[in-house]
């Protein structure tokens, strides 16, 4: 009996998206001069992205499924990132996320022989740190003020107004809400 490929988790739509998502992401986006943030922020709208109007994101940031991310007042997405959005990704208010630091929100169940897609969302909160090249894994939820050192892995919760480092990270330190 011939094995019978499983299905394309994606829609018709949504592989239609994706390609002109990808053109548009390796074109317009990417050969964008580095300070035209309102031209990628009109980009990623076109592609149904909800982003406050004073987010910065930089032109090398690589961004999968636009219509899946959420990017609150004054956040700035720096060079390098990869926001990995099969599922919703919403980073809050003035939070920064810095280069070549990736937010998945994507993986597969290992427990089935299909390794079936899933698509957890990510939550970063408002005022937060997410330091160069580290990892936020699907389903995490990172509260408000918390700071995710250079290359720390965090794959559970992170609590408010922690700082964590290493992989898994850890807590190291507490950080005092800021002062408007």
């Amino acid at each position: 009996m011939p094995v019978m490929a499983d299905p394309s988790p994606y829609s018709r739509r949504e592989k239609l998206a994706r390609l002109a998502w990808a053109v548009v992401q390796s074109t317009l986006f990417a050969w964008s001069f580095h300070t035209c943030y309102g031209w990628r922020r009109m980009l990623l709208r076109a592609f149904g992205s909800t982003l406050h109007p004073t987010c910065r994101i930089r032109r090398t940031v690589r961004i999968e499924c636009p219509w899946n991310l959420t990017i609150g007042m004054d956040t700035a997405i720096g060079d390098g990132v990869i926001l990995y959005c099969l599922g919703p990704v919403r980073i809050g208010d003035h939070s920064t996320i810095s280069q070549r630091a990736h937010v998945c929100a994507g993986s597969h169940d290992h427990r089935r022989r299909a390794m079936v897609l899933l698509r957890p969302p990510v939550s970063i909160g408002s005022d937060c740190w997410i330091a160069a090249e580290a990892f936020v894994g699907p389903g995490v939820t990172v509260g408000d003020g918390v700071i995710l050192g250079a290359r720390a892995v965090a794959f559970k919760d992170l609590s408010p107004w922690t700082i964590y480092l290493g992989n898994p990270a850890q807590p190291v330190g507490h950080r005092a809400p800021l002062r408007p």
